[in-house]
């Protein structure tokens, strides 16, 4: 995978504030006949405290790792403090280091829909509609479903940068569901995993690019140090908060263990 720079650029805040500051200084900035001036060092302003926000949030997140015991039978995690209260797919340890935790997920069920494209944040937008349509009642039984975490991306990479890839995002199926409704959408589908172990690496920051994934995936790689010990022909992203969310956001990056 090709080296590249991360970004951190939620444009949405930027305009928001950038027009509560012009409503709020513009009539002050009028009077002394400097509104241009104070227009753009409030958004310069803005745009570097945010970078400081978005950029402090990768370089200082901690990892929230489980210390794994010496017992085989180690609990299942249930709802770690990053799955923000919503229900999530339970799993345990097996081993741990600075880069990345081995997981064991239990069995579990997700909603999905597929996309080829080239645009990461473009596909993204466009799954997630639809799986969202489905909780919110765009289903056989027109039934509501609660928002689960996380918003799993499985991604097969083109063979080069001007090709397609293969995008599959899911949302997690909680238990409490027992028997989901069927989609009427004919491109949403509901599927089962089984039991399976997955190499995570989790980093903080606002990640909307597929440059930054390939970042964290590059690092992941180097942490394991090993490519036969997973499956290299694919890999997950896995987001576990609101997009309006800021501070102490929390990602992951999943091998699928062979």
């Amino acid at each position: 995978m090709e080296e590249l720079l991360g970004t951190c650029e939620p444009l949405w805040l930027y305009n928001f504030t950038f027009q509560l500051f012009e409503l709020y200084t513009s009539s002050d900035c009028r009077r002394r006949g400097k509104d241009i001036y104070c227009s753009m060092l409030i958004k310069l302003a803005v745009v570097l405290l945010m970078a400081v926000i978005c950029q402090g949030e990768k370089l200082f997140y901690k990892p929230r790792m489980i210390k794994v015991l010496p017992s085989n039978e180690i609990e299942p995690e249930k709802k770690p403090d990053f799955c923000n209260k919503l229900d999530c797919p339970e799993y345990k340890v097996i081993e741990s280091s600075s880069g990345y935790e081995l997981r064991e997920y239990t069995a579990t069920h997700w909603v999905s829909t597929a996309l080829a494209g080239i645009d990461y944040s473009k596909a993204s937008s466009e799954m997630f509609m639809k799986l969202f349509a489905y909780i919110q009642g765009k289903n056989a039984k027109k039934e509501k479903i609660a928002m689960t975490a996380p918003v799993l991306i499985r991604l097969i990479p083109g063979q080069g940068p001007a090709c397609e890839s293969n995008f599959t995002m899911s949302f997690f199926m909680s238990n409490k569901v027992a028997d989901p409704p069927a989609p009427t959408d004919s491109t949403v589908t509901l599927k089962s995993a089984p039991t399976f172990r997955a190499y995570v690496r989790q980093f903080g920051g606002y990640y909307r690019k597929i440059e930054d994934w390939i970042k964290e995936a590059q690092e992941l790689i180097k942490s394991i140090n090993d490519p036969s010990k997973y499956h290299t022909e694919f890999y997950f992203t896995a987001g576990y908060d609101s997009p309006f969310r800021i501070f102490n956001r929390h990602n992951e990056i999943w091998f699928i263990s062979k």
